[in-house]
C-alpha cells in the first residue's frame, strides 16, 4: 500500500473527530491500515527510511552531545460513553508525529513535530541539538532491529473493530447494574481502547518498533436509600484483544461495582490517631506505587531529591519484603515489550528481602550510575522527553495468611481501596483517601468504614511492615495512570496483605 500524505492524514483525524455514533469512528482509509504486523510500519505507512533516520540524528548531533534518539509515534483513540441509558458521547483522536532528542550529559535537548515531512524533522533535530555546543558527532551507520518478546499480543487490531461490537459493551454494563438492584439510581458506563504503533531509532544503532494496545470498561454507580445518596465504581482492562470483554467481563464489573456502592450505605467513621493498618490485596498497591516507588526512581536519587539517595545497598525493609518494577508481565497496563528508549521490557529488582538494591532507571541515569538501563525510559506522547517511570510495582508474596494477620491486629482498619492520593516525592509524605475499608475489632474484621484518610511517610511505613501474606495480586483495573513531570502514562500495581504497624488514621476523635 502506498504511503499516506500528511494532507490526507489531517482529513482522516478532522472526519475522525467529527464522526456521529451511526458510523465507524474512523474513515474508510484507517480501517484499512488494520492489519498486526508491526515491523517497518512507519517505512510502509509514512516513508521514514533508515536513511532518512541516519540524516535527523546527524542534525541533532551536529553541535555535539552523547546521544540521540528519535521517537515516532502513531496513536488512535475511541471513547464512549454511556449516561442515562444513552450513549451521548463519543470521541476519537489520531496523534501521528516524532520526538527529537539530543543528550549531553544529563541534559536533553528536545523537539517534537507533527509534521513527517523531511525539512520539519530536520528543524526538530536542530532544535535539539541547540544543547550542546562541540564538533559534531557521527550516528551509527547502520541501525539493528531488536527481537522483543510480545507481552500484549492481538489477534486484530482495536481500530479494525466496529462501533457496533462496542456498543453493546456499555449498553449491557449499564442494564446488568441496574438488575442488580433497585437502589441504584444512576450508571455512567464508559469503554476506552487505544492503540499506539511507535518506532525508536538511536545514534547508537538501535531501531525498535512495538505495538500497543491499551483498553478499559468502566461502570460508575449512584445508589440512594432512606435519601442518601453513595457513588462506587469498577473497572477491568489492561493491554488486551478486544476479545476479552465477554459477558463474564461485564457480570464481574457489574457486581463489583454494586457490592461496593452499597457497602457505603453501612460504613462508620474509624477512630482517629495513631493505629495499625492492614493493606488488603491488590488495588492497595496504588499506596506501594506512590509512597514508595517513587522516591526510587532514578532522576530523584541523582538529583538528591528522594530519602533513598544514600540508601543503595542498605536495609529499608523487613527481610520478607521484596518489592518489584516489572514490564513483562502479559497484557497488565504498564507491561512494555521495549521502553521510549528502545531498551526492552525487563523485570527489576527494586528490594530484595529488605535490601535496596537498584533504583528505576532510563538511559541517562543509569549512564550516572554505571549501570544498565533497567527499561524505564517512559513519556506520554512524542510532545514529551523520557522519564525514569514505574511499570507494574509490586510487593511479592510473604509468609503469612491474610487470617493471621487481621488475628493479630486487636484495633485497626483494614484498607481494600484507596483513592485521591498525595505525595511528597522528596520526604515521602502522603496522605490517601480510603474509599472502601473496614474496622478490625479484636483480629476480626467488623463494620465497613469510610470518610477517612490514612496518612504516614512511605520509607517508615516500608520499614514498619511487619507481616506479609501469601495472598499477592495484582490491581484487575485498566484505567491507572501515573502522573509524573506533567506526563501520564500506564502503570500497574499490585501487592499480597501486609500489616502496617502504624499509620495516621484520620477518623473522629474518641
Amino acid at each position: 500500500m502506498k504511503s499516506i500524505s500528511r494532507r490526507n492524514f489531517l482529513k482522516g483525524a478532522a472526519a475522525a473527530a467529527a464522526v456521529g455514533l451511526s458510523t465507524p469512528l474512523f474513515p474508510n482509509h484507517w480501517l484499512e491500515l488494520a492489519r498486526v504486523e508491526e515491523k517497518d510500519y512507519f517505512e510502509r505507512e509514512f516513508g521514514i527510511t533508515d536513511n532518512l533516520c541516519q540524516k535527523i540524528l546527524a542534525k541533532a548531533l551536529s553541535r555535539g552531545g552523547d546521544y540521540a534518539d528519535l521517537y515516532f509515534e502513531h496513536t488512535i483513540d475511541n471513547a464512549l460513553i454511556l449516561e442515562d441509558g444513552q450513549v451521548n458521547r463519543a470521541f476519537a483522536s489520531i496523534s501521528l508525529g516524532v520526538g527529537v532528542r539530543a543528550v549531553k550529559g544529563d541534559q536533553v535537548g528536545y523537539g517534537f513535530t507533527q509534521d513527517l515531512s523531511e525539512k520539519s524533522m530536520l528543524e526538530a533535530a536542530a532544535t535539539a541539538a541547540t544543547i550542546s555546543a562541540a564538533q559534531p558527532v557521527q550516528p551509527a551507520g547502520k541501525f539493528v532491529s531488536l527481537k522483543l518478546k510480545n507481552y500484549y499480543p492481538l489477534q486484530s487490531l482495536l481500530t479494525s473493530i466496529p462501533i457496533e461490537k462496542k456498543l453493546p459493551l456499555v449498553q449491557k454494563l449499564n442494564d446488568r447494574c441496574f438488575s442488580l438492584s433497585s437502589l441504584v439510581v444512576k450508571v455512567n458506563a464508559s469503554y476506552f481502547d487505544q492503540q499506539k504503533r511507535i518506532m525508536v531509532v538511536t545514534s547508537d544503532g538501535v531501531k525498535a518498533e512495538d505495538l500497543q494496545p491499551r483498553n478499559y470498561l468502566y461502570a460508575s454507580v449512584i445508589a440512594e436509600k432512606n435519601g442518601k445518596r453513595e457513588r462506587a465504581g469498577w473497572n477491568l482492562g489492561g493491554r488486551y484483544d478486544f476479545s476479552f470483554y465477554t459477558e463474564k467481563v461485564i457480570k464481574e464489573i457489574a457486581e463489583k461495582a454494586i457490592k461496593r456502592v452499597l457497602v457505603l450505605f453501612e460504613a462508620v467513621q474509624p477512630p482517629a490517631g495513631e493505629i495499625p493498618v492492614v493493606l488488603g490485596p491488590g488495588v492497595t498497591g496504588v499506596l506501594l506505587h506512590e509512597a514508595i516507588g517513587h522516591g526510587m526512581e532514578a532522576d530523584f536519587n541523582r538529583k538528591k531529591m528522594s530519602t533513598y539517595a544514600t540508601m543503595l545497598g542498605k536495609k529499608v525493609a523487613e527481610s520478607f519484603v521484596t518489592i518489584v518494577d516489572d514490564g513483562t508481565i502479559p497484557n497488565l497496563p504498564g507491561s512494555i515489550n521495549v521502553d521510549d528508549e528502545g531498551i526492552p521490557g525487563q523485570k527489576t529488582i527494586l528490594v530484595d528481602r529488605g535490601i535496596l538494591t537498584s533504583y528505576i532507571h532510563d538511559r541517562i541515569s543509569a549512564r550516572y550510575y554505571k549501570v544498565k538501563p533497567t527499561g524505564n525510559g517512559r513519556r506520554e506522547s512524542y510532545r514529551h522527553y523520557v522519564l525514569p517511570r514505574m511499570r507494574n510495582t509490586y510487593m511479592l508474596a510473604g509468609p503469612a495468611t491474610p487470617e493471621e494477620i487481621i488475628k493479630s491486629v486487636k484495633k485497626g482498619i483494614y484498607v481494600e481501596d484507596v483513592s485521591n492520593g498525595q505525595v511528597k516525592i522528596g520526604e515521602g509524605d502522603f496522605a490517601f483517601y480510603v474509599s472502601q475499608g473496614k474496622l478490625i475489632e479484636d483480629g476480626k474484621l467488623t463494620a465497613p468504614i469510610k470518610d477517612v484518610n490514612i496518612m504516614g511517610n512511605g520509607p517508615k511505613m516500608l520499614r514498619n511492615i511487619g507481616m506479609v501474606a501469601n495472598d499477592f495480586q495484582m490491581s484487575p483495573g485498566g484505567g491507572g495512570s501515573c502522573g509524573k513531570g506533567g506526563q501520564a502514562v500506564p502503570v500497574g500495581f499490585g501487592q499480597p496483605t501486609c500489616l502496617v504497624k502504624s499509620l495516621t488514621v484520620g477518623g473522629v476523635k474518641a
